[in-house]
């Protein structure tokens, strides 16, 4: 090989040592490849773990979506209290007609007897009402609009029950949850209700587990879960036409293991004039209780009802014993006075009432406000 040809494979040789040399040194000068994040491998904490399996009951968890938060108890209930007054509520026009009387004759005293009977006040409390008015105002008659409406205010604070204890029984025994049985016929917004209750106790921070024992009605679990879902309480159901009474002890057990404050179970709208219905909702009451208490039941009328719905609690207590009443639909249109009607008839006090169709229409039920209210011009 002759000097040219080893002149030229020298500097080739050179030109790959020095091209690898830049190289080496490029590639130690690039900072490292980041690395791929590791998938989770549990699940987000909004997700609750399914429950025990029970006897015809399936779990269903609440999902990630945001949750809602419940308006605070306190500005619900000043809200509320303003939507009761108004001249659409026939008990209250009945009541402010008496004040507006020019002089408080036979005449004023039947149409004012005859317009309380009809607000759904019942003939005995109407009674008693009148013939304290009539008894009070004998002398100064309506001649001072401000003594006549305190005269009147007194009365009928004295019917509604202004000492009686609306509260709920939300107290479990031996660290156990409180639970409510909440029983209704078809019609009276039940579901509705029982999720309204879920997020006033939510607003009081306590957990809450509920349980879709309606297993008749289609839809009935399925509002129940969304309800839930809202505002990150768990539902418990079963299968549609399943055990009514199996998915009520899964959702008390799952309250049991979790350590939740209250169990709320949601029953069939049966009709009252089902027998075998009214056995079955006896039965869900003592499966419940072969883990815990009921601590409340709480009977749903539908305000506007009327002696139907004094029918239909009639029914119901002689079935399970009612705790307390909840009036729904207690609006402007409701003639209002099925709140003494319902308390005479069955013993038990209005705990709750549900003025709307909103989210947060549902308040615990003062005697007091509600006659201020009802005496608002």
């Amino acid at each position: 090989m002759d000097l040219i040809t080893w002149l030229i494979v020298g500097v080739l040789a050179f030109a790959v040592v020095v091209a690898g040399t830049m190289f080496l040194a490029r590639r130690r000068a690039l900072p490292p490849a980041p690395k791929t994040p590791a998938l989770p491998t549990t699940e987000p904490e909004a997700r609750a773990e399914p429950g025990p399996a029970a006897e015809g009951g399936q779990e269903s968890a609440t999902g990630t979506a945001t949750l809602e938060r419940p308006e605070a108890p306190s500005t619900r209930m000043a809200r509320l209290r303003r939507r009761l007054a108004g001249s659409n509520n026939p008990l209250a026009r009945g009541l402010l007609s008496i004040l507006s009387s020019d002089r408080l004759d036979a005449d004023v005293w039947d149409d004012f007897e005859a317009t309380l009977i009809t607000s759904d006040l019942g003939v005995g409390p109407t009674q008693e009402l009148t013939e304290a008015l009539r008894r009070e105002l004998v002398v100064d008659g309506v001649g001072d609009p401000a003594h006549a409406k305190a005269v009147l205010r007194h009365e009928l604070l004295n019917l509604v029950g202004p000492n009686t204890d609306r509260s709920l029984n939300l107290q479990g025994e031996d660290g156990k949850p409180a639970v409510v049985l909440v029983v209704g016929v078809n019609g009276t917004g039940k579901t509705t209700t029982i999720g309204k209750l879920s997020r006033v106790l939510v607003a009081e921070d306590k957990s809450v587990v509920l349980g879709a024992a309606d297993t008749f009605r289609a839809a009935a679990a399925e509002q129940l879960q969304t309800w839930g879902d809202r505002v990150g309480v768990p539902t418990v159901r079963g299968p549609e036409g399943g055990d009514p009474a199996a998915v009520a002890y899964q959702a008390v057990q799952r309250g049991i293991d979790e350590g939740a404050d209250v169990v709320i179970v949601d029953t069939a709208g049966r009709l009252h004039t089902k027998t075998g219905l009214m056995d079955e909702l006896g039965k869900i009451k003592r499966v419940i209780e072969k883990l815990a208490p009921v601590t409340e039941v709480l009977l749903l009328l539908d305000a506007t009802t009327g002696q139907n719905g004094l029918i239909q609690a009639r029914v119901f207590a002689e079935v399970v014993q009612i705790t307390g009443i909840v009036l729904s639909k207690l609006d402007g249109s409701a003639k209002g006075g099925i709140v003494v009607q319902v308390q005479r008839e069955l013993g038990v006090p209005v705990k709750l009432i549900g003025l709307g169709e909103g989210v947060d229409d549902l308040v615990p039920f003062e005697a007091e406000a509600f006659v201020d209210a009802l005496l608002s011009e």
